[in-house]
Order: C-alpha cells, then sequence, then structure tokens
C-alpha cells in the first residue's frame, strides 16, 4: 500500500474518534458549569483547555462560550471538533480510490453540514450530532470495508486515538479545584454506565470506575481494549519475523499495556492526572514510530498538547 494512503486512512480513524471523543467531554463538563453554581466558570475552562492540550491567550474571564468557539468551532485548533471534522474528509479525499463510496459521502456530508455557530442553549444538540455521525462513519467502515491492510491502519489510527481520549477524560476527573464530574457522569459519557453496572454490581466507586474505563478487556473504549486492538492491527500490518522481536510501536504500546494491566488500581487512582499522561504520552510516541515506520516522508499532523 502507498503510504500517503496508509498515512490517510489511519487519520481518518484518528480524526473522526478525535471529533466523537471531543464531543463528549464537552457535553460533560458545559452541563457540569451549567448545573453547579460553586463551579467557578473560568477555573473550570482553563483546566479543562489544559487537559484538551491547548490554551487561550486571554486575561479575561473565560466563558462556557469561550469554551465551545474553541474547542469545539475553532477550524485553526487542531484539538477542535471542527479541525477535526474537516481533516476527517481532507484525508478521505486523499484516500478516495482506497475508501467506500459510502464512508466518503458520510465524511463530505458531516463537514459540509458542519455549523459555523452554535447557541449556548444548542450545544448538548451539537455535540450529540457530532457522536452520532462519528459511530455513522465507524458503522459504515465495519460494514463496507474489507479487512485488509486498509482497514488495519484505519482501525489502529481509531484504537490509539480512542485511548488518548479515555486517559483524557479520566484526567478530568483530577480537576477538583476546578470542579470535576462524578464517576457517574464520566461513565455515562463513555456510553459506559450500564456496562459498568452488569459487570460490577454495584454503585460506581472511583476503584470501579477507573478499573472499568482503564483495564476491562470487554469494554471497547477502554485504554486496555484500544491498545489490545492497535497491537491486533500492528501485527496484522507487519507480522514479526523468525527473531520474534515486535517493532517500536508495538513495544511501546506493551510497556504502557502491561503496566495499566499489573500496576494497582489504587496507585492508578491517588495519581490518575499523572497515570493519564503517561497514557498519553505512550499514544504520541506509539504514534511517531507508526509515522516513520510507514509514512516516513509525510509530515504528520500535529495536536497540540499531544507531545506533553
Amino acid at each position: 500500500m502507498l503510504s500517503r494512503i496508509a498515512e490517510a486512512l489511519f487519520w481518518i480513524g484518528r480524526y473522526v474518534e478525535r471529533s466523537g471523543g471531543t464531543a463528549r467531554i464537552l457535553d460533560v463538563h458545559l452541563q457540569l458549569l451549567l448545573e453547579d453554581p460553586w463551579v467557578d466558570e473560568d477555573t473550570a475552562c482553563r483546566a479543562l483547555l489544559a487537559v484538551m492540550g491547548t490554551s487561550l491567550d486571554s486575561s479575561d474571564p473565560l466563558t462556557r462560550g469561550d469554551l465551545v468557539r474553541s474547542l469545539g468551532l475553532d477550524k485553526d485548533n487542531p484539538a477542535s471538533i471542527a479541525h477535526s471534522i474537516s481533516a476527517a474528509r481532507e484525508n478521505a479525499r486523499r484516500a478516495r480510490e482506497i475508501i467506500s463510496t459510502d464512508l466518503w459521502e458520510t465524511l463530505n456530508e458531516t463537514n459540509n453540514r458542519r455549523p459555523k455557530r452554535v447557541p449556548m442553549d444548542k450545544t448538548h444538540v451539537f455535540f450529540s450530532w457530532v457522536q452520532d455521525r462519528a459511530a455513522l462513519a465507524f458503522g459504515v467502515v465495519d460494514s463496507s470495508m474489507s479487512r485488509d491492510e486498509a482497514w488495519q491502519f484505519f482501525t489502529l489510527g481509531r484504537a490509539l486515538e480512542r485511548a488518548d481520549m479515555t486517559a483524557r477524560l479520566l484526567a478530568t476527573r483530577s480537576m477538583t479545584d476546578a470542579g470535576a464530574p462524578s464517576w457517574t457522569t464520566l461513565l455515562r459519557s463513555c456510553g459506559a454506565y450500564e456496562a459498568h453496572l452488569r459487570s460490577q454490581s454495584a454503585a460506581s466507586t472511583a476503584s470501579s470506575a477507573v478499573e472499568f474505563l482503564l483495564v476491562d478487556r470487554l469494554f471497547p473504549r477502554s485504554v486496555l481494549a484500544s491498545f489490545l486492538e492497535a497491537e491486533a492491527c500492528l501485527r496484522a500490518i507487519d507480522p514479526v519475523g523468525a527473531s520474534g522481536i515486535p517493532g517500536p510501536a508495538h513495544q511501546v504500546l506493551g510497556r504502557i499495556r502491561s503496566e495499566l494491566e499489573y500496576r494497582p488500581i489504587p496507585s492508578i487512582v491517588e495519581n490518575l492526572s499523572e497515570s493519564m499522561e503517561d497514557v498519553q504520552i505512550a499514544v504520541s510516541d506509539a504514534s511517531d514510530a507508526i509515522r516513520e515506520r510507514y509514512f516516513p516522508s509525510i509530515a504528520m499532523p500535529v495536536w497540540i498538547g499531544e507531545a506533553l
């Protein structure tokens, strides 16, 4: 496969997942700001921007509107929903001869229908629309693409981004001074609340929620499940030879996966922010290794804050 096609498919998967994950995080925290009058809005907004790897150069107090404009609608911000939607469509154009017509039309329509302004009383509708469009794109891929190298690169990008977005979502729980969402709210934002109840048969606690979102092998949005999927894709793309030595990207993912699997959950909960930063660094390192191995001549799109 041509490196430009592999790179485009990899980033389509990442950008589509990034748009949906950013919408989930924003939806949770804007609802929190709306419901809790004791939360300092400026502090909460700046903390969330930091978690998402961006910032606003403004001495004025930040508001929910600033958050929506920066992380939702600013096409020039690499961390925004608008940028992710536009970049996914552009990469789909580059890989037009490989992807299906259904996927191209889905991504093209999403970009064309992307709103330029969103009233504050319609933000939930907008975020739900973004999540629905991301789910539609993934459904089209899973139902219309052969499980060949093209699908492996797409799924590899999606898995890495999913691990990163779940880690960022968990990192927002450390925003105690700015007001943090409850564990139940975080589980619901990942669509994990009912699955967690069936798995744990008890109300969500810090330990059970972190364990479920980090190391549950059966829940597809958990960090561990995402890393396992990424490793499977790497093995399918480039099976190890007679020496049995995995490539650099596989080594990075293997190290962080092993640490998550065997490190005590209470220790992770106690140092949640640092642990999630380690996950994000691992994703960034793995992405760099994949770029150097499979598409070294192509400049990698940079998301601010990805290399922490």
